[in-house]
């Protein structure tokens, strides 16, 4: 991922971690609130996406990071979706103290 899309991501997650929203993150879509966030950044006509969660408190849990390849529409791929959830019920596992 290019230094200059790793910098905003970066800052995003320095801002979700004061309790702030950077102007290019939002909700995303299939997650039933705003407890899910997307940061979208274009560089070089590519889309980059990190996702975190902030639903734990005290905690901001990174759940991806991809360069979104699909060239048809701004839907986030199911693939992505499908790790991105995985990846949430870890997080939720161990924030709870559940061990697996």
């Amino acid at each position: 991922m290019p230094e200059e899309v790793q910098q905003v991501f970066g800052f995003a997650l320095f801002q979700a971690q004061i309790g702030q929203m950077h102007s290019a993150a939002k909700p995303l879509k299939g997650f039933g609130s705003a407890g899910v966030v997307e940061v979208v950044e274009d560089w070089r006509g590519n889309a980059y996406r990190a996702v975190y969660t902030v639903r734990f408190a005290g905690t901001v849990y990174v759940l991806h990071c991809f360069e979104k390849k699909s060239k048809r529409g701004i839907e986030t791929p199911k693939r992505e979706m499908d790790l991105i959830r995985v990846r949430l019920k870890e997080a939720e596992a161990q924030a709870l103290g559940v061990v697996r």
